[in-house]
């Protein structure tokens, strides 16, 4: 029986102790999709993970001290952090105002962390605050094609941070599921329906991915099945890049590695692709669904290729070529781009705690590039501008193991 199986039958509440929650379990059917079992918190952070931070953090035990210690040196962790809410954010275009909605974001996530490991009233009041503030006031996300990154990003993270502070004094969560149903999660969904009217090839898979995040993040936040079952669906079957077989086009079996759809592209974006599917997998595995392990670890594989270059050692490539435009029209990658290569990113501790203390696996390269980065930082310590918040990261406190 899968993990989602057994969180879907009858005994929910019992089956989420037995995984280790003591966590609420809402049990919500739609006309669209079959019954659904959502345990919360269950986005990105399960109750087991939260509690295991906030006990070990207390007793001073290390990498979760030092990755705690990140969090309260980050100045969007303080609890004295004011929203600057906008009635319209742009991103792409003149105009653009999308640095105001991520640094926000980024503030409201962090203070909800500390609020949950320290449980300081202050930093559980601020990020409270945060996402009063927005949902209060945020009707339109608009720009060029860019717009759909925008409503991607941050639509997964802006719902990250909602689920944590689910059932806190005072949050209108009701209010913050109308925003992201009504402002984000048409975006998310127009852009994987409709790729902005272009070649189903045109847009790179960190696009497809960061809107499925955001649908999948939605579907927990609001208990929509519907929802959860169309992210779902599009990473094991889309016709988009970020679906996991054009994510990851060509295998290499014997190397135990899989070669990423932008590696021709540049290490940064490849990074930032391994980032948002794990952070996909991570909030599945959450509800019960193992895509980590989907088709014979392939994701795994591919993680491991792209931390294996960013290393600096060699791995195979095999021309990737696509159509771009509305028109298709050819293109090709004949060798694997060295642009941005070994760039540090808060993407690693998430997949090495998974295969390696979750699966009891080895994946060498995985562990060898989180070794480089912990302990994990987040939003305002890999730099100012948006490719600095694209993780919420703060990966070696909340999933140590």
């Amino acid at each position: 029986m899968s993990r989602r199986s057994l969180l879907r039958t009858a005994g929910g509440v019992a089956a989420a102790g037995a995984l280790g929650g003591a966590a609420t379990v809402l049990t919500r059917g739609s006309a669209n999709a079959a019954p659904a079992t959502f345990t919360h918190p269950g986005a990105l952070h399960a109750y087991g993970e939260l509690n295991r931070a906030k006990v070990r953090v207390a007793a001073g035990d290390n990498p979760w001290l030092s990755g705690w210690q990140r969090i309260t040196a980050n100045s969007h962790s303080a609890g004295t952090w004011k929203a600057n809410p906008q009635a319209t954010i742009i991103r792409g275009g003149t105009g653009q105002n999308y640095g105001i909605l991520y640094n926000d974001i980024h503030a409201a996530y962090q203070n909800a962390l500390r609020w949950k490991i320290a449980g300081t009233s202050a930093n559980g009041d601020a990020a409270r605050d945060i996402l009063n503030a927005w949902s209060a006031k945020l009707t339109t996300v608009t720009g060029n094609a860019d717009r759909f990154l925008a409503a991607g990003i941050y639509g997964y993270q802006f719902a990250n941070a909602a689920e944590l502070m689910r059932g806190y004094g005072g949050f209108d969560l009701d209010r913050f599921q109308t925003m992201m149903l009504d402002v984000f999660y048409p975006l998310n969904n127009q852009f994987l329906t409709g790729h902005n009217d272009a070649c189903i090839t045109n847009y790179w898979a960190n696009w497809d991915l960061c809107n499925m995040n955001s649908i999948l993040a939605i579907g927990i936040l609001c208990d929509d099945g519907a929802k959860y079952d169309q992210a779902v669906n599009y990473f094991k079957t889309g016709a988009g890049n970020g679906s996991l077989g054009h994510a990851v086009p060509f295998l290499y079996d014997s190397e135990g590695l899989a070669q990423w759809q932008e590696s021709g592209r540049d290490q940064g974006h490849s990074m930032m692709g391994i980032g948002q599917m794990g952070a996909f997998c991570e909030m599945a595995w959450n509800q019960g669904d193992d895509l980590y392990g989907h088709d014979n670890n392939r994701f795994m594989k591919a993680a491991q290729y792209v931390a294996k270059y960013n290393l600096g050692q060699d791995v195979p490539f095999t021309k990737y070529t696509w159509g771009t435009g509305q028109s298709c029209a050819y293109s090709e990658q004949t060798v694997i781009s060295s642009g941005s290569r070994g760039q540090l990113r808060p993407v690693w501790d998430i997949l090495h705690y998974h295969y390696v203390g979750r699966r009891k696996l080895s994946v060498p390269y995985i562990t060898a590039m989180a070794e480089k980065v912990r302990p994990e930082g987040g939003g305002g310590d890999y730099g100012s501008t948006s490719g600095g918040f694209d993780q919420l990261g703060f990966g070696t406190v909340m999933y140590a193991k």
